[in-house]
């Protein structure tokens, strides 16, 4: 059975991988700027980025458990997986293109438009909070689901496969894993959010972004690469569309 195939360091693996991506970062640097503008206090940055982060987990693992449940539930979770071992493979390929020559050609990215979006929202964010200071909060949480949605084509791979895996076994044994997953996604969302606390400025955590980005890539591709590989190794002979 594939879902026996499915270790706790696979699932911690890919959620490391999927957390380091640049398309992450860069949003959340983006963000801590815009709060750090708009809230004039640490203490409201701090608590607007764990209310980012948070409804970034929630959106998440929603997501996932919709994933999940209609997966398991039409019964065509050999075609799901098969597929998503696929897009982890050619996904990966992108990844480490991009190290070698990152940008050029297609890449993973965000969707169209969707960082013009992002910051024609927070302009309109910053006009309102003038006269309304109070839905500032408010605001940052929906922007939270918002980059979830654009990030999807750049975070996405790694997720889904994960869900291709559980998809396979119990649906009891997926709902912590999928949990875990999200948690450990969100954790350098947190450590970011702490190191603007602490002192660091947006310019230099954009700075170590840009510096350490191909090598994110790199990572990202080559485990990408592996786990489609060690999916497509643990189909059943009896199962493939061909």
């Amino acid at each position: 059975m594939i879902g026996e195939n499915l270790t706790l360091g696979v699932v911690i693996g890919a959620a490391l991988v999927d957390s380091i991506n640049p398309c992450v970062f860069g949003v959340l640097i983006f963000l801590i700027a815009f709060m750090n503008k708009l809230f004039h206090s640490k203490v409201k940055m701090l608590l607007g980025g764990l209310l980012y982060t948070a409804v970034v987990y929630a959106t998440y693992l929603i997501l996932g458990f919709g994933i999940l449940k209609v997966t398991v539930g039409l019964g065509f979770s050999s075609t799901v997986y098969f597929i998503a071992a696929t897009i982890a493979i050619l996904a990966g390929l992108l990844e480490v293109k991009d190290y070698f020559w990152y940008g050029k050609g297609f890449s993973l990215q965000m969707l169209p438009g969707g960082a013009a979006r992002l910051k024609y929202f927070t302009g309109k964010i910053e006009s309102m909070q003038k006269r309304h200071p109070f839905t500032l909060m408010l605001f940052t949480a929906l922007i939270g689901v918002f980059v979830v949605l654009v990030e999807l084509p750049c975070t996405g791979a790694p997720y889904f496969a994960i869900l291709a895996l559980l998809a396979e076994g119990s649906y009891t044994t997926a709902v912590p894993l999928l949990m875990l997953y999200n948690f450990i996604f969100v954790l350098p969302l947190l450590v970011v959010i702490f190191a603007a606390y602490f002192g660091a400025t947006s310019e230099n955590l954009e700075l170590f972004r840009q510096k350490h980005r191909g090598l994110m890539r790199l990572g990202i591709g080559l485990f990408l690469i592996a786990l489609g590989m060690y999916m497509v190794y643990t189909l059943p002979p009896t199962w493939w569309p061909f």
